[in-house]
């Protein structure tokens, strides 16, 4: 079997972290099948301790796993500044636990039972964005209120220091840097920083914009950069 769209398998390494057996294997059987390099595993501190020495583009990951949970896992990576990106599935079909699977870092949310051609459409949407495919960015410098934003060397700062932005972070900032006062819609931002093809939940642009919110604003409950307008979308300044 060979994917539908192009060649990214060749490049790319996964992690699948399930404690079902029979899913796990079902789930590398496919992956295998096009093409793409597996490792997986049953236990999230097993997946904790192996992340601290190797790396993958893409991580599948059970929100229930034994050891450390899968949202727990997620959360570690990500304040470890971990750059995998995370597609999480799970049985519950609430949106308090997709929000929460988003919160903690995850790319994408998946809901079990899932069919194998929409997972493996998620996976490849997801690997399309990863940062390491991006084409390199150019050579300039944003400047807005306390804020400088350096494209080259993917590098931003406030009041002369440098913040740790994730790279759709880093992205959402460089498009609302280079187009100040207009409002973008969920929909928009969706298709500038996630990609056209992208099928998850709206709801992680509001997530990465309250987390964007935390390093960038002096008050992020009371924000002064980049603003809510109510029934459209996020205007920056």
């Amino acid at each position: 079997m060979t994917t539908d769209f192009f060649d990214i398998s060749n490049a790319a390494r996964l992690l699948v972290v399930d404690h079902d057996e029979e899913a796990r294997d079902h789930i590398c059987g496919v992956l295998k099948e096009e093409g793409f390099d597996v490792k997986s595993l049953d236990n999230g501190l097993l997946a904790w301790e192996l992340l601290q020495n190797e790396e993958f583009e893409l991580i599948v990951l059970n929100r229930k796993l034994s050891g450390v949970s899968g949202f727990d896992l997620c959360r570690k990576l990500r304040m470890q500044n971990n750059q995998s990106l995370i597609l999480m599935f799970s049985s519950l079909d609430t949106e308090a636990d997709r929000v929460m699977g988003l919160e903690v870092g995850a790319d994408d949310y998946l809901v079990k039972p899932f069919g194998y051609r929409e997972f493996l459409a998620r996976c490849r949407a997801l690997l399309r964005r990863h940062p390491l495919s991006g084409a390199a960015p150019v050579a300039e410098k944003f400047e807005c209120c306390d804020l400088k934003l350096f494209p080259d060397e993917c590098r931003a700062a406030r009041d002369g220091c440098d913040i740790k932005l994730s790279p759709k972070e880093f992205k959402l900032l460089e498009l609302f840097m280079q187009h100040p006062k207009r409002v973008w819609s969920r929909d928009e931002l969706l298709d500038q920083i996630w990609g056209v093809d992208y099928i998850g939940d709206k709801k992680t642009v509001d997530v990465h914009i309250r987390w964007l919110r935390e390093k960038i604003e002096v008050n992020p409950s009371s924000p002064a950069k980049i603003f809510t307008v109510r029934g459209f979308g996020y205007r920056f300044c």
